[in-house]
């Protein structure tokens, strides 16, 4: 095998670490450019666990950020953007939060969860507290933001609160990135208190989405398409990307193309039709996609031992226990490709 080969990325997340740590990337900075042509106000990416939305969100983080490293993107598809990387990289303050973490068997224990999501996000920007441009109102609320002891009404306005703060500061509207925002909702409706956690992050997004005048531009990201109903109520502006969508389709799991060039890279071109036949099951729009998790566990295993059988690696991750379980008892519904929960 040989060392001088770039790392596989199993599991890396952060696009920074991907581009600085040497690791093998399949390039999906085109998202940025259809994001920026095609964009609505707010954006919903509906994918699979497992297919790269988080890579993709910090992806968007860094190319936004005020204070993001340009060079990482050096020698990308994007790069070749001249005038739109002039107006729009580093240019923006971004708040970028996941809640995929809040997992918990009661409310109140995810919503402790969700007040350390935001705790984590405001503390930032604590520069916020010497800021000329905020008044002494502006700063108490800062403060509010970081106190673990916060009420739902705080919590509620939190992310609304925080980009009227940057928009002040910076005198430039803010990207907003939230990542897996229906991880809280699947693990409610587990543990039985759906109702108490919908009516959070309705009023969550509601307010950070629907009268947020700061707001640039905010992107989502979930496995499931939550009624519209039940959360996005009134959000005129909303844009929704599906797996049954052809905008977007390529830059979440793996192409043909990408898989091929993966294969070859790492001198295990004649497993390609094993590849195909186990991991290219997946239809987004126009385009026949792999699950990256597959492939990149897989290409590492054969890269030490060519004989190894394929096995179904992303069905076997925790992380798809929600949709597993939601499968099993019937209450996702496959309607012309679209997943509709509730």
């Amino acid at each position: 095998m040989d060392m001088r080969k770039k790392k596989l990325p199993i599991g890396i997340e952060n696009f920074e670490d991907m581009m600085k740590e040497d690791f093998y990337y399949v390039d999906k900075t085109g998202l940025i450019v259809d994001l920026l042509h095609n964009w609505g106000a707010v954006n919903l990416f509906t994918r699979p666990r497992r297919f790269g939305k988080s890579l993709n969100m910090s992806m968007l983080e860094h190319f936004f950020s005020l204070n993001g490293d340009k060079c990482i993107f050096d020698g990308l598809e994007i790069s070749k953007e001249a005038s739109l990387c002039e107006e729009y990289m580093g240019k923006y303050p971004v708040v970028s939060i996941s809640l995929k973490g809040i997992d918990a068997r009661s409310y109140e224990t995810a919503y402790q969860m969700a007040v350390r999501v935001i705790i984590e996000a405001a503390a930032k920007f604590y520069f916020l507290l010497d800021s000329e441009k905020l008044n002494d109102h502006d700063k108490a609320d800062y403060k509010d933001l970081l106190d673990k002891n916060m009420n739902e009404g705080m919590l509620g306005n939190s992310l609304k609160l925080l980009s009227g703060m940057l928009e002040k500061h910076y005198g430039t509207k803010v990207i907003l990135l939230i990542d897996e925002y229906d991880v809280p909702l699947a693990k409610a409706h587990a543990n039985g208190y759906y109702d108490q956690m919908i009516s959070l992050i309705r009023s969550l997004l509601g307010e950070a989405l629907k009268t947020n005048n700061s707001l640039k531009l905010a992107v989502l990201t979930g496995c499931l398409r939550i009624s519209k109903e039940s959360i996005f109520t009134g959000l005129n502006n909303l844009k929704v990307l599906t797996i049954a969508d052809e905008c977007f389709d390529e830059y979440f799991g793996f192409t043909d193309e990408e898989v091929r060039e993966l294969l070859e890279y790492y001198d295990v071109a004649g497993h390609y039709d094993e590849v195909k036949r186990w991991y290219d099951g997946y239809q987004f729009g126009n385009v026949e996609v792999y699950c990256p998790w597959d492939v990149l566990n897989h290409c590492d295993r054969i890269r030490s031992e060519s004989h190894v059988q394929p096995e179904n690696y992303w069905i076997n991750t925790s992380s798809n226990d929600a949709v597993k379980r939601l499968s099993r008892n019937r209450q996702m519904l496959r309607q012309n490709g679209r997943l509709n929960v509730w």
